[in-house]
């Protein structure tokens, strides 16, 4: 079984150790990987998964499944979320939380390209060139020079939330404005743009078979779409769960997929049967909080992006959806209310009531800053702190 705290504290990670009358059982397995996000083939032949919220890189055999952690939680690379190499097999990496791009060498130096870029997101080297985009409001799209002193180079500029970006065949760079539901591409030399398509559920990444074929998945719906860069149609080539932060496609055109909800990381077919070979099982991004309906045995699960139920059988099940409106987003903490209902501080400062019965949310009171626990109070109201 992988498990991330295995190997990432070799020995040191035991199994708890119970006082007297205590029973401790696992409720759901361990998990490999700390979510799952940018993912791209090294020159070894590996699958390398970027792994924003546990600062870690891991390399996978797609053969044998076998995982290798390349950079490691507490490293130089702080919050990597998207991977590329060039052919020398130095590993790029972009640093949402830290505006870094950095550069790590095949022997495993790791030297800093830019300090500048506010959430670094898309990478790719395209025709032995650097280029990266910034996934926010107004994001910027470079070329980075990695090997010598020049500055970034701004390609464009005022983007919505550009996201994983790659090269294409007729020399243009493609990538997502995933709020918009769209695909741009830009000529890297006069920073020209045009739009490709439009209409995607949060396409999150494009990237290009090894014949020329552009692939998009969207974190919406789980589809995958291959997209007609000359007319912009769309087809759909597989589907999975929702929340695909991106994909990777191998030398033989094998498509893979990775999950920023729960750390998944599967092959899966094109040929309409959407048949999946599972290479991380998925797990836990986190969790950071858990609270437990005693009159139902239901325990609700917060997981960073998402929110999943564990019924009294230990059987785990999503809570609505990380991108649309279907139940609370972004939760910080979570306690037990009244049978049948969970209250909530949000990251931007809400506090909400949940009924898992009718899977309805209450607004208790909006905006009130950098809230953390919460609980029930005797006389019906909430303690928040």
């Amino acid at each position: 079984m992988n498990n991330r705290f295995a190997a990432l504290h070799g020995e040191q990670a035991v199994e708890p150790h119970l006082m007297a009358g205590w029973q401790c059982s696992r409720m759901t397995p361990a998990s490999a990987l700390f979510g799952a996000n940018g993912m791209q083939f090294g020159t070894d032949g590996r699958l390398y998964v970027a792994q924003a919220m546990g600062s870690q890189v891991t390399a996978i055999d797609t053969a044998t499944g076998e995982l290798e952690v390349i950079a490691e939680n507490g490293g130089p690379i702080t919050g990597p979320d998207d991977v590329a190499f060039d052919s020398a097999g130095n590993m790029y990496s972009t640093e949402v939380m830290s505006a870094q791009v950095s550069m790590r060498t095949p022997e495993g130096e790791v030297s800093i390209v830019s300090d500048e870029l506010p959430s670094a997101n898309g990478v790719t080297v395209f025709n032995e060139r650097l280029f990266i985009d910034e996934h926010r409001p107004k994001g910027r799209l470079f070329e980075l020079y990695p090997h010598d002193d020049r500055p970034p180079r701004l390609i464009a500029s005022d983007l919505d939330s550009p996201n994983a970006l790659a090269g294409g065949p007729d020399g243009k760079l493609y990538y997502p404005l995933v709020p918009k539901g769209e695909i741009w591409r830009a000529d890297p030399e006069s920073g020209e743009l045009e739009q490709v398509t439009t209409g995607l559920f949060h396409p999150t990444a494009a990237k290009f078979t090894p014949s020329g074929e552009l692939l998009v998945p969207q974190a919406g719906n789980g589809e995958v779409v291959k997209i007609d860069i000359e007319t912009g149609e769309q087809s759909v080539v597989a589907k999975v769960r929702p929340g695909i932060d991106n994909l990777a496609i191998d030398a033989e055109g094998k498509l893979y997929l990775s999950h920023f909800v729960d750390g998944g990381v599967a092959e899966v077919a094109m040929d309409g049967s959407n048949a999946a070979r599972v290479l991380v099982e998925a797990g836990w991004v986190g969790p950071w909080g858990i609270a437990c309906d005693t009159a139902s045995g239901t325990c609700l699960v917060v997981d960073g992006l998402s929110l999943a139920m564990i019924s009294a059988e230990g059987e785990r099940s999503a809570v609505g959806s990380p991108l649309d409106t279907s139940a609370p987003r972004f939760v910080r903490a979570v306690a037990a209310g009244k049978p049948g209902e969970f209250l909530m501080t949000t990251a931007r400062g809400d506090v909400l009531r949940y009924d898992f019965v009718t899977q309805t949310t209450d607004m208790l009171v909006a905006k009130q800053g950098q809230l953390k626990g919460l609980c029930a109070a005797d006389d019906g109201g909430v303690l928040v702190v």
